[in-house]
């Protein structure tokens, strides 16, 4: 067994338990597995080999150990989307059962989800009433991604099931979203390229703007405005935001009343999530009570803005271009966008217009934070599970 400074680490096989900060696996039979660990501990400290307390410490520490792994034995995980492979590894590492089904009906993962005691899921059908009512052993809902829209989450927690997400996973991801598209709207990217692609060279009609001593205001402090308003750093900018929750703000954002941001704002991004508080809150009467005509970035939730009403204020010149990576017509699995084929006349002309630069729900959507979002879950569901 290879050991260090700090003492053993004992490689088995499969299952993993902790000790001390060390993480160890077994293949042997779990007793066996602790005999070892108590004999590496005294091998570790042999000063302490004759200490009645050490020995008594080993034997608590052990029994501890051995309630822990079968208690998280027992716990089984269904997973029915696909993400990141450590995901799944980790878990398994820790000791965790995973059981995975991509493909079965909503229907027919509810005729067997009372054997579980946990589901990762991202957005593939909604968790709601019926199903959680099926769920009967379930401890835990995992969400890899920021929002929890398709869960029932009142009906949830009254039944004592633990709600896990991680907006940490895709906060950076967004952030660097959303001043592209900042950017990009700004410096006419997008139409110049088009416009290149058509073989045109226009230098004075795709003239831009500076970002430089411009006000963005920031609706939503959580870990995606957050994210933005660091971005922001590097601009001389003046950053506001507004938020339900007292005391948000920090050095990157002012926190201030969402009058005062609507007064002062040449660039608004929305950064909230979607609930009964936020459902089409950007509708006419939001858009006209800014005092300046305004840019626009949403890289939150589509159906937080009446698309209808945009395009009045793009179209009025209220608002002065779209940066839009969500859109209202999305399904709830974020995979497809229209439930029919039929196009609204908002989305046909959000398409053609040259101020608006559309992206299919990918702000989060990174190399990077798709291994985020997942280490994000394993290490809340360790923490609920291996304290």
């Amino acid at each position: 067994m290879p050991k260090n400074h700090c003492g053993f680490r004992f490689q088995v096989n499969y299952t993993t338990f902790v000790f001390s900060g060390w993480a160890f696996r077994y293949k042997s039979s779990p007793s066996s597995a602790f005999a070892s660990l108590a004999c590496g501990l005294s091998a570790a400290y042999p000063n302490a080999k004759e200490s009645k307390l050490f020995h008594n410490s080993t034997k608590k520490s052990t029994f501890s150990i051995q309630n822990t792994i079968m208690s998280v034995s027992n716990i089984k995980i269904l997973h029915i989307d696909s993400n990141h492979v450590l995901l799944w590894e980790q878990l398994q590492e820790l000791g965790f059962t995973n059981h995975q089904d991509f493909t079965s009906s909503k229907q027919e993962i509810e005729a067997k989800i009372q054997e579980y005691q946990g589901i990762v899921i991202r957005s593939r059908f909604k968790i709601d009433k019926t199903f959680l009512d099926k769920a009967t052993n379930l401890q835990f809902i995992a969400r890899v991604g920021a929002g929890l829209e398709s869960i029932d989450c009142d009906y949830a927690l009254s039944k004592n099931i633990s709600l896990i997400a991680a907006p940490e996973g895709n906060s950076n991801a967004v952030g660097e979203h959303a001043l592209g598209m900042l950017l990009s709207l700004f410096n006419n990217l997008n139409k110049a390229f088009s416009e290149i692609k058509s073989g045109h060279w226009n230098r004075e009609t795709n003239r831009g703007h500076e970002l430089d001593g411009k006000t963005i205001g920031i609706i939503g402090y959580g870990n995606m405005g957050k994210s933005f308003a660091k971005k922001l750093r590097g601009f001389d900018v003046e950053v506001l935001c507004y938020d339900i929750l007292e005391n948000v703000g920090d050095a990157n954002a002012k926190q201030v009343s969402l009058s005062e941001l609507q007064q002062k704002s040449d660039v608004v991004s929305l950064h909230t999530p979607w609930n009964s508080s936020t459902d089409k809150m950007i509708n006419a009467k939001f858009i006209n009570s800014f005092s300046k005509s305004f840019w626009f970035i949403n890289t939150a939730r589509g159906k937080s803005v009446v698309t209808d009403d945009l395009v009045e204020g793009l179209k009025s010149g209220k608002v002065l271009g779209g940066g839009l990576d969500v859109l209202e017509y999305e399904k709830l699995s974020f995979e497809n966008l229209f439930i029919d084929s039929e196009k609204p006349a908002a989305f046909d002309y959000l398409l053609k217009a040259d101020n608006v630069l559309l992206t299919p729900h990918i702000a989060g959507w990174t190399f990077e934070s798709h291994q985020k979002l997942a280490q994000v879950i394993v290490d809340k569901i360790k923490e609920k599970y291996l304290k």
